[in-house]
């Protein structure tokens, strides 16, 4: 099986703006990740084309993302996960020219070719864990799986159009567009929470948390600011969990969370998560701070607010 899916994990509008950020669990295949970009043809003759490039999902200026890497996952882990949930095509494809498939295979040549992938996976498992027992580290063993393996990135953003636009079209290489129609559901299910100026937007920290951090109830303090390090641990980790299986708590939080703001450089696209929403200016009407939003629109960003963080 192959699982495509996107989740909402957050969703708030600014009661003074109307500004809506919504941030997604996504799980797809590696190789719609793998492609830096993917392009539209333009065909200008039986044997020539002109390639328009157009931004993949982690191009977007306007998503901030934190992705699974293969070289934190465990050998064994990653084993288990392409055997339990492998990245299968659900679109075989037919060979024509071009970079589009428009008609699938069928009867024999498909069988032959899903026969073919199975194969090709099984011998990565096998050479896979042959390596692993040689002793070579995960960040070289876990490359041989990429193929068949999934991935789960978290995203934030408060202008999906751009993505939408492209990847939500007939154009679009079959996957990714399943991961934007996916993509396309969870905002439109999505019920977001009304923040004012000094409430904060924390993916993967419920209103009330397991820790007794309720962050909608917070203004300032101590606990604000550990329920903020709790959410860009989890982000950092794309999971309630560390990459370990283990509870990412508090303790571990503010841990992780220090450890990646006090790098040089910084460590701080996790901090592009979290945010609050924004003052209006009463005189002109515009952003009290819009030199704090990133690449969000009508909130401040956790990151711009750190010492550092544009060198």
């Amino acid at each position: 099986m192959t699982t495509i899916s996107a989740t909402s994990i957050a969703s708030s509008v600014g009661k003074l703006t109307g500004d809506r950020v919504d941030t997604l669990l996504l799980r797809y295949p590696r190789w719609i990740h793998a492609e830096g970009r993917t392009h539209r043809l333009m065909s200008l003759g039986e044997d020539f084309e002109i390639s328009v490039p157009t931004p993949s999902l982690m191009e977007d200026p306007n998503l901030s993302r934190n992705a699974s890497s293969s070289r934190a996952i465990p050998v064994s882990r990653l084993i288990q996960d392409v055997l339990d949930d492998p990245a299968v095509p659900l679109f075989w494809g037919k060979n024509q020219k071009g970079m589009q498939a428009g008609e699938e295979l069928s009867g024999n040549a498909l069988s032959m070719a899903k026969l073919h992938w199975n194969d090709a996976m099984r011998h990565a498992i096998d050479h896979a864990q042959a390596l692993h027992e040689d002793g070579a580290h995960k960040q070289l063993v876990n490359r041989l799986l990429e193929p068949f393996s999934h991935i789960t990135v978290v995203c934030t953003s408060t202008n999906w159009s751009n993505f939408l636009h492209l990847r939500d079209h007939a154009d679009a290489e079959p996957h990714i567009r399943i991961l934007a129609q996916e993509v396309r559901k969870a905002l439109e299910g999505a019920t977001p929470q009304v923040l004012y100026p000094g409430d904060w937007h924390l993916p993967f920290v419920n209103v009330t948390d397991e820790h007794g951090v309720e962050p909608l109830a917070l203004s300032g303090g101590e606990a604000l600011q550990n329920a903020i390090k709790l959410s860009v641990a989890r982000c950092a980790s794309t999971s309630y969990k560390t990459v370990d299986g283990f509870d990412m708590t508090i303790e571990r939080a503010v841990e992780l969370h220090d450890k990646l703001v006090a790098q040089d450089p910084l460590h701080a696209s996790p901090c592009e998560h979290q945010c609050s929403p924004d003052q209006l200016d009463c005189t002109t009407g515009q952003y009290e701070h819009p030199e704090k939003h990133g690449n969000l629109r009508g909130f401040v960003q956790y990151r711009k607010t750190l010492s550092g963080e544009r060198r």
